[in-house]
């Protein structure tokens, strides 16, 4: 991938943290997965934000609220370009994809489920994607269904199909595990959910700096997000969700902007997408995010993806050639993350060891206990990938594994 169209060296010269040491060690971050660094482009939007428009939105008639407003609202148009949403109604800012998955859960699920309903879940999603059905479920009576998944790590599909019923009121999938890295056919999944008339959520938080998302195409009714997996800053995200079913939806929490009218005796909501944007925003993270969309697509997600898929080869050849480890999730499909453990060494020790190396990587359940129970292990070590991550970080990564082995022996 070292090409004209594709130059890693001088998208990391984009990132300033990436030229730090740890540990006396040049730094090798391979942990995109649990949040991705910031480019240049992004720092320099939240600080034009903070040092030139800083003010509140939708809510001042001078200068400096008014630009801030429309800083904020078009970076609200950025995602809705990136997502190909029909209209800006259509994107709600939230504080992540959490956020986005709790604010339908309630708002969505409080009106629609009810007793003997189900709501059908992959085994390997992340707790974000299990929690707020199961605190729905326990007001509403509804049941979560969970399809099973194969010894690669991949949706059982047949099954898939078996599970959906008269009863199946919601499929809420994630689009690639972050546990495991496997890329869910989701377009197929919401195909068939949408031929039976069953709503759809979709947990995109690991796909969305690694491929193009076209809600329109893949047809689902919901699509969550967080700004931190892309390149963005810490507590933004989206909630994509179509229009009829967004005007539809009661109001998740009160106050601020997602009022229209307010008395002692009833209040009236504002217009969408404001109406489920209850309190002051995270304006300059927004406005972040945006520059973020932005950098991204100037590298192009083809060429981003391309380039992981390169390193993922080129890890996991390596690695597996290490005695004693044990890679898990080998789907036929798969993002960039590499889920790994190492025999009689604990991933937490591992992930220790390999700091000491300079080598960043996420050690323990990745928010799965579940899909941990099912493969039979406490925790596990993974290694992610990003649009900067290099061949020379992965030799990084397999050295520091070899000496964490001969630690161990």
């Amino acid at each position: 991938m070292t090409t004209l169209a594709y130059d890693v060296a001088a998208i990391r010269a984009d990132f300033p943290i990436l030229s730090r040491t740890v540990n006396g060690k040049p730094l090798a971050y391979l942990d995109s997965a649990a949040s991705s660094q910031r480019p240049r482009a992004v720092l320099e939007a939240v600080e034009y934000y903070e040092t030139n428009l800083h003010s509140n939105v939708h809510r001042g008639v001078h200068t400096l609220s008014q630009l801030a407003t429309d800083a904020f609202e078009g970076a609200r148009d950025r995602v809705r370009r990136y997502l190909n949403a029909a209209s800006t109604r259509e994107v709600v800012f939230t504080r992540g994809a959490t956020e986005g998955i709790n604010l339908v859960a309630q708002a969505w699920g409080r009106s629609h489920l009810q007793r003997g309903d189900e709501i059908l879940i992959s085994a390997m999603e992340h707790h974000a994607n299990i929690v707020p059905w199961q605190l729905i479920s326990e007001t509403t009576g509804a049941k979560l269904v969970v399809v099973p998944i194969n010894d690669r790590g991949e949706l059982d599909f047949e099954a898939y199909l078996t599970l959906l019923s008269s009863r199946t009121k919601l499929v809420a999938m994630t689009h690639v595990s972050n546990a495991l890295g496997t890329v869910l056919p989701i377009a197929r999944i919401v195909a068939e959910a949408r031929a039976r008339g069953i709503t759809t959520l979709v947990d995109g938080a690991q796909a969305i700096a690694h491929e193009a998302v076209d809600v329109q195409a893949l047809g689902c009714d919901f699509y969550v997000f967080s700004g931190h997996k892309l390149y963005a800053p810490t507590g933004t995200g989206v909630l994509y969700g179509r229009e009829a079913l967004l005007n539809a939806m009661p109001p998740w929490q009160g106050g601020g902007d997602m009022i229209r009218t307010v008395s002692f005796e009833k209040s009236t909501w504002n217009e969408l997408p404001y109406k489920f944007e209850a309190g002051t925003p995270n304006i300059s993270g927004v406005i972040g995010l945006a520059a973020a969309m932005d950098y991204v697509e100037s590298l192009g997600l083809d060429h981003i993806a391309a380039h992981e898929r390169s390193l993922l080869t080129e890890a996991t050849a390596a690695i597996s050639a290490i005695p004693g480890i044990r890679i898990h999730g080998t789907a036929e499909h798969k993002a960039g993350v590499l889920s790994f453990t190492l025999e009689g060494v604990h991933p937490h020790d591992l992930g220790t060891i390999l700091d000491h190396e300079g080598v960043a990587i996420r050690a323990g359940h990745h928010c799965a206990m579940p899909l941990m129970d099912l493969l039979g292990v406490p925790a596990t070590a993974r290694a992610s990938f990003g649009c900067y991550s290099t061949l020379a970080e992965v030799r990084q990564l397999i050295n520091a594994v070899q000496k964490a082995r001969e630690v161990f022996a």
